[in-house]
């Protein structure tokens, strides 16, 4: 018998029994779910915002089953109810419940629980105002859990994770798959796998099409390395809200020595952005307007509250960004000649240090008040490339050899060329890099070191002023931070109050300074009646005929000492010593902070 007679013959008797064969044409879709079924699976999705009342039913289940069985338990129920609640308010901390709220509320629902389910034990679920009570408390209490931050997050957390392998095809990383998420202060980070052949720089490329499947706002998905640092594996960090969106004041030093790292701001994940600068050169960049200058000046707050640190500094802006600081600063150069002998003299303070060094068997210079660690601040670099490039081969020498004996230099520039930083031996000396806003992508690996751009180091997305990403040896992935805001009335206060903290350059380095700037001066008196010129030169080389001269000639908002300073070659509290004895003798006045002039008829 042949399938289509067997097929009619089994039609002929489903008719006869009263069935008419019937067939259904569809598109492959399955048939439509059970009502128990999708009840079951909303209970389940929203089984976080329920949580309360599943709590109130097993209590109410768990209730009715111990007083029909074992009444006479309720005081230990008590007892139990007793220290559950004193476990998370004592020692919550050490099991994620770090708010004080926090703890509070764990308490108080657990004693609540407790009681009542001790009290349903012993008289029955029934009785009295015990079934008004459960449900008052049960919506009472749920209130704070529904709008708790954390567990909103979290739960957006998991669904997000759970619709991950979508999200993954649909964005062109499919196999990647989710391994743990949780949630900390701005947001939410989770630790992903990848798939065979796919690395993380495959999904720094793919942040845009990451960011529109989230649904989050531009800039919120950050992606770095594992700490197992393994490749085919990567962390997604995702922020609700930006934490760097408001200026956050400076807060004071972060350090006393430094051998201690400089806190220079904090990061995303609220831990601070710490550096050590100490045996490391270090380079600034970024464009006007990125927050380059208040970095600056963080920097300079926390190295002037050192006491095992002297600061030079040059700003050929005629002091306008460092003059502010001038009272914590052992030599400010504000032209290109000071530039250069501050520069030459380094050069023989490293030299002298280097020497000493060997004559006494030891590798590296140790900072302390009585040894001082010098630093050499310089803003605007381009600018002393430009207009005293004979002092390219002092910055190089410093670059090359300052690390040993504590010479270090800072440089802050809005882009490091290669004809703006001259030599190559400087850029490629800085260990510590600090990148501001840039305008170009191509500044980016200028600034932070080539390669840096494709590592997914995109300082050109820093969307405010004081944002910056660190490059260092503690920290080699991209994150972002933003720099403490020091306002002027700060960088006043702070100067004043660092003032008197400030150390000597030890005696080693002052020699080295003396016998550079004598060798020089030697060397200028070439002419041919040299002889009948040398005892003006010897005289005019005096330093307190010096002081006195730019004391005199000094214009109505005076001479910074600074200029004073770099003009005698003599120390700080030199100068300040030969001004509190001339203002004794009613020679000179002070007539505004940092700044003197003689009392003579040509400055009335």
């Amino acid at each position: 018998m042949t399938r289509a007679r067997q097929m009619r013959r089994h039609a002929r008797k489903m008719r006869r029994h009263g069935l008419q064969p019937m067939i259904v044409i569809n598109n492959d879709d399955q048939l439509p779910d059970l009502a128990a079924v999708l009840i079951a699976r909303a209970l389940w999705r929203y089984r976080s915002e329920l949580a309360p009342f599943y709590a109130g039913a097993a209590l109410a289940v768990g209730a009715t089953v111990l007083h029909l069985a074992r009444p006479e338990w309720w005081p230990y129920l008590l007892g139990i109810a007793t220290a559950a609640a004193w476990a998370p308010a004592v020692l919550g901390g050490r099991f994620g419940l770090r708010v004080r709220r926090e703890r509070l509320y764990a308490a108080t629902v657990a004693m609540s629980a407790g009681a009542w389910l001790a009290a349903a034990t012993a008289l029955g679920i029934g009785y009295g105002p015990l079934p008004q009570c459960l449900l008052a408390g049960t919506a009472v209490l749920a209130v704070p859990w529904w709008a708790h931050r954390r567990r909103r997050v979290k739960v957006r957390v998991d669904r997000q994770i759970a619709a991950w392998p979508e999200i993954a095809h649909s964005i062109g990383l499919p196999g990647s798959r989710a391994q743990s998420a949780g949630v900390d202060v701005w947001g939410w980070r989770a630790r992903f796998a990848l798939a065979r052949g796919q690395t993380i720089q495959d999904v720094t490329a793919k942040v845009p099409a990451i960011e529109s499947a989230l649904g989050t706002f531009r800039g919120a998905v950050r992606v770095y390395p594992t700490r197992d640092d393994k490749a085919n594996r990567f962390e997604l960090r995702v922020l609700d809200t930006d934490p760097h969106a408001d200026a956050i004041p400076w807060p004071g030093p972060s350090v006393a020595s430094i051998s201690e790292p400089i806190d220079l701001g904090p990061f995303e994940d609220a831990t601070n952005a710490r550096v050590l600068l100490l045996r490391r050169h270090g380079l600034i960049g970024g464009v006007t307007g990125s927050g380059k200058s208040g970095g600056i000046n963080v920097l300079m707050g926390n190295l002037t509250a050192c006491r095992d640190v002297v600061i030079w500094a040059i700003d050929l802006k005629r002091g306008m960004e460092l003059q502010p600081w001038a009272s914590c600063i052992d030599r400010l150069a504000t032209t290109p000649e000071q530039a250069c002998v501050l520069l030459r003299d380094a050069v023989a303070v490293l030299e002298a240090r280097a020497a000493m060094l060997a004559e006494r068997g030891r590798r590296v210079w140790e900072p302390a008040p009585d040894m001082p660690a010098l630093v050499i601040v310089i803003d605007e670099y381009a600018e002393l490339a430009e207009d005293a490039p004979e002092s390219a081969s002092d910055t190089d020498s410093i670059a090359r050899r300052g690390r040993a004996v504590a010479v270090t230099l800072i440089a802050a520039t809005q882009r490091p060329t290669q004809k703006a930083m001259g030599k190559g031996a400087v850029r490629s000396q800085m260990d510590v890099r600090v990148s501001f806003r840039v305008r170009e992508r191509k500044d980016i690996d200028l600034i932070l070191g080539q390669g840096m751009l494709a590592a997914g180091w995109h300082a050109h997305t820093l969307n405010a002023p004081g944002k910056f990403l660190l490059s260092a040896p503690e920290h080699d992935t991209p994150r972002r931070g933003r720099a403490y805001l020091l306002t002027d009335e700060g960088v006043a206060t702070a100067a004043q109050r660092h003032a008197d903290l400030r150390p000597r350059l030890d005696e080693v380095s002052r020699t080295a300074i003396e016998e550079a700037q004598a060798g020089i001066g030697m060397r200028t008196i070439e002419d041919p009646d040299e002889e009948t010129r040398a005892p003006d030169v010897a005289e005019a080389r005096n330093p307190e005929a010096i002081l006195w001269e730019l004391l005199t000639s000094a214009p109505d908002e005076g001479t910074p000492v600074s200029l004073l300073i770099t003009a005698t070659g003599m120390s700080r509290p030199w100068i300040y010593q030969r001004l509190r004895d001339l203002a004794e003798a009613d020679r000179v006045t002070q007539v505004s902070r940092g700044r003197w002039r003689a009392i003579t008829e040509h400055a009335q």
